[in-house]
């Protein structure tokens, strides 16, 4: 199968961070450094290298090794590939030495496409979906030997599916006869036995194989790690950008950037404005895909990218 990668909000994830005024107001002198939290398949990486001087570096990172053997293939001596998540950045830069960061959230479409990575309910393959198949249970492994309240609180909070409850006592009767879902296809037929109603147009399963999805590869713990470890190594005036894909990593990215864009003072404070402490981020904007974007790639339908800029002289 030729699969291919169409990265979302490419031109103006790019603008984005290369109008923050570090890289606007840089020159040679400078060595710029720039991060992209998930190298994918490399859209956003190469869109961001071609604005970039020949003085900079890139440092990317990705958990899945099928990304990382496609991005040791470039062959750029600016750009270093890290295979470990995001969340480890602050391990690979020093503190304030970064000057833009995109984390683009969420699965590939190779992942999605590729049906031995078992993300896809529409396609017959093992029930995987873990992005490092190096580490840690697949599905069908956790499927198999957790409780039916920790599956129904899987599915529930990581997928916001109402028929939680009735989802996970269907699995645990199947386990309890030896027909645990070990396919994708098995998964998915098992859920739609349940699932009497959705959403026009939505598939009985897509919440939760979005659940387990994000349990698996503890995808909001690394958001609320790499969120942190990111206002750590950006530089004052250094932009970070975030495209979300779903309400609960969008949840995480807008309440982490509004808590640190405004300064809280105890009630009954006699602080006069100009007295406050500056808060550490300021919002420059929200951007979704255009109408033609989304045509082009229903993928991007769900995009929401958040930028910011770290104040300069802010303390962390």
């Amino acid at each position: 199968m030729n699969i291919t990668h169409r990265p979302v909000l490419l031109a103006e994830a790019v603008t984005a961070l290369i109008s923050g005024p570090l890289i606007q107001n840089s020159n040679p002198s400078n060595k710029i450094l720039v991060i992209d939290g998930t190298f994918g398949r490399g859209g956003h990486t190469q869109a961001l290298l071609s604005k970039l001087d020949s003085n900079a570096r890139m440092i990317s990172f990705d958990k899945d090794l099928d990304a990382i053997a496609v991005a040791e293939k470039i062959n750029d001596p600016r750009l270093s590939i890290v295979h470990n998540s995001f969340a480890q950045m602050d391990q690979y830069a020093e503190p304030e030495s970064v000057d833009g960061i995109l984390l683009d959230l969420g699965i590939s479409s190779p992942q999605v496409d590729e049906a031995h990575r078992g993300f896809s309910f529409r396609r017959e393959g093992p029930l995987d979906m873990r992005m490092n198949t190096e580490q840690g249970l697949t599905a069908a492994e956790w499927l198999e030997q957790a409780s039916q309240e920790e599956i129904t609180h899987v599915i529930k909070t990581y997928g916001e599916e109402r028929f939680a409850f009735q989802i996970a006592k269907a699995i645990v009767a199947k386990r309890e006869v030896g027909q645990s879902p070990k396919t994708t296809t098995q998964l998915a037929s098992l859920v739609a036995s349940v699932v009497r109603t959705r959403e026009a147009g939505q598939d009985p399963a897509t919440r939760t194989f979005q659940a387990l999805r994000i349990f698996i590869n503890r995808e909001l713990e690394d958001l609320e790690l790499g969120l942190k470890a990111a206002l750590a190594v950006l530089k004052p005036g250094a932009r970070l950008a975030v495209i979300s894909f779903h309400s609960l990593e969008d949840r995480i990215v807008k309440q982490f950037l509004q808590a640190h864009a405004k300064v809280e003072v105890p009630r009954g404070l006699p602080v006069r404005e100009k007295d406050l402490p500056q808060s550490v981020l300021e919002i420059i904007g929200r951007v979704k895909p255009s109408d033609e974007e989304v045509q082009e790639n229903p993928r991007a339908r769900s995009a929401i990218m958040r930028v910011a800029e770290k104040r300069m002289g802010s303390l962390v």
